[in-house]
């Protein structure tokens, strides 16, 4: 080991530092200082060239001592620093303050090396300054070529790091979103549901009238003449089941057929219209859903079901009125009151 070019490096480190930085006192050279205790340590003494040592240097002083930084250059000796974290500062139970540098060093020559002391100068309470320096760390670098082992074969790559994320707020702002989302969608739901209602309301004509002409709409759509079966009646159905849920005051548009008939069963309707819509309303579920082809004849033949299914109730609903009225009159009538000089 060349210890003496070492010790050569350290006073003249330590001549530069008493003329230059530290030239406002003097500066004294001691062994040890109570309550000072300046460690170094490696992980490995013995490495292989290419190979990174951990090299620590941990000064512990009183409180009462001002620590002056290191004047750490850009190499150690022979080894070159690749990684450097200074002054790792930390309070410790006795009342001392520890100061903990971290060296990463490598070398590409092979022998036997030491990593030189490091001067370290403290300020005492009386503005004297005090230089400690750290012990000498010998290493052995080794050749790769000398080595017999199989363990400097050359080794796969090591699997890459992977990097832990905390997904629990994306996924919060994920339900968030899709509540968000469903809110919205219900809201404008509901107001297209109510801008329907208010729709359906705004005419005024009797159901009949409107009825008659949806009818007359639709068939001058001349759906029946080409392959138009499946819309023709769908639109057929329809008009049909919103007649009857406007005259009986029921919401059949959303209802099945097995829904309708439980519906309207006990209904008091005219003669023939229950049964008559019920197979229309079946023979019309086939030709939509089960893409049944109607015979020749049979979707005029319907259209004309489901005019006169219209036109009975229509009928049906006159004579109530008229009924209402008269009793209305009659009551009217009898509730008058006799004119004075008139015989009881």
């Amino acid at each position: 080991m060349n210890f003496p070019r070492y010790y050569i490096f350290i006073w003249v480190l330590y001549l530069l530092l008493s003329a230059g930085v530290f030239a406002q006192s003097e500066v004294d050279t001691v062994s040890s200082l109570p309550g000072v205790e300046i460690k170094t340590s490696v992980d490995r003494a013995d490495m292989y060239v290419g190979d990174l040592i951990t090299y620590k240097l941990i000064i512990i002083h009183d409180s009462t001592f001002k620590l002056v930084p290191p004047p750490l250059g850009a190499n150690l000796g022979a080894f070159d620093v690749k990684d450097y974290q200074p002054d790792v500062v930390t309070a410790l139970e006795d009342g001392r303050i520890q100061s903990e540098n971290t060296f990463i060093l490598s070398t590409f020559t092979t022998g036997d090396y030491v990593i030189p002391p490091i001067p370290v100068v403290f300020e005492l309470p009386d503005s004297t300054r005090k230089v400690m320096v750290s012990e000498i760390v010998p290493i052995k670098v080794n050749s790769l070529l000398l080595n017999t082992d199989d363990s400097l074969d050359i080794k796969p790559l090591k699997a890459q790091y992977e990097f832990l994320r905390d997904m629990t707020r994306y996924y919060l702002w994920g339900v968030v979103g899709i509540l968000v989302l469903l809110v919205i969608g219900l809201i404008i739901w509901w107001r297209l549901r109510r801008k329907r209602s208010e729709g359906e309301l705004e005419d005024l004509r009797p159901p009949w009238e409107i009825a008659f002409e949806r009818l007359a709409v639709l068939q001058g759509k001349n759906l029946i003449d080409g392959d138009g079966h499946k819309l023709y009646y769908a639109e057929l159905s329809e008009i049909a089941r919103w007649y009857l849920g406007r005259v009986y005051h029921r919401n059949v548009l959303d209802m099945t057929t097995e829904e309708f008939m439980n519906q309207f069963e006990n209904l008091a309707l005219p003669s023939g219209i229950y049964d008559d819509t019920i197979k229309f309303m079946l023979f019309a579920d086939l030709v939509k859903f089960a893409r049944l082809e109607p015979e020749n004849g049979r979707p005029e033949s319907d259209f004309e079901n489901v005019h006169t299914i219209v036109e009975k109730i229509r009928s049906d609903q006159m004579q109530r009125l008229a009924v209402a009225t008269a009793a209305d009159d009659e009551s009217e009538r009898e509730g008058v009151i006799s004119p004075p000089g008139e015989a009881s």
